[in-house]
C-alpha cells in the first residue's frame, strides 16, 4: 500500500500548473502597478497621451485595463488547465447523467 493512486500525481500536476499561472499573472500585476505606476512614472510622464501625462494616465486608467484583462486571461487559462487535468465542470455536464440542479 506504499503506492499512491494516479489521481494524486494528477492533483500535484494540476496545482503546479495553477501556481505557475498565478505566479506569472501576479508578476505582471506587480510590474504594471508598482513598476509602471510608481517606479517609471516620471519617465512615462515625458510622453503625452490624450492630453495627459502618460505616467499619470497609466497609474489611473491603464493599470485598471490590464487588471481586467488579467482576470479574463486567468479564467480562460484555468478553464484550459481544468480540462487538461480532468476537473472541468463541463466534463460532468457532457455526461448527461441528469444530476444537475433544477433538471427535473
Amino acid at each position: 500500500m506504499s503506492q499512491q493512486p494516479p489521481s494524486d500525481a494528477n492533483h500535484q500536476r494540476y496545482w503546479r500548473a495553477n501556481l505557475k499561472l498565478m505566479g506569472v499573472l501576479l508578476a505582471v500585476w506587480f510590474i504594471v502597478s508598482f513598476g509602471f505606476g510608481i517606479l517609471l512614472a516620471e519617465p512615462l510622464n515625458q510622453i503625452e497621451f490624450f492630453g495627459f501625462k502618460f505616467g499619470f494616465w497609466w497609474a489611473q486608467q491603464g493599470s485598471i485595463y490590464v487588471f481586467v484583462v488579467l482576470i479574463f486571461i486567468y479564467a480562460a487559462a484555468m478553464r484550459r488547465i481544468d480540462r487538461k487535468h480532468g476537473v472541468s465542470d463541463s466534463a460532468t455536464d457532457d455526461a448527461g447523467d441528469g444530476d444537475q440542479p433544477g433538471a427535473d
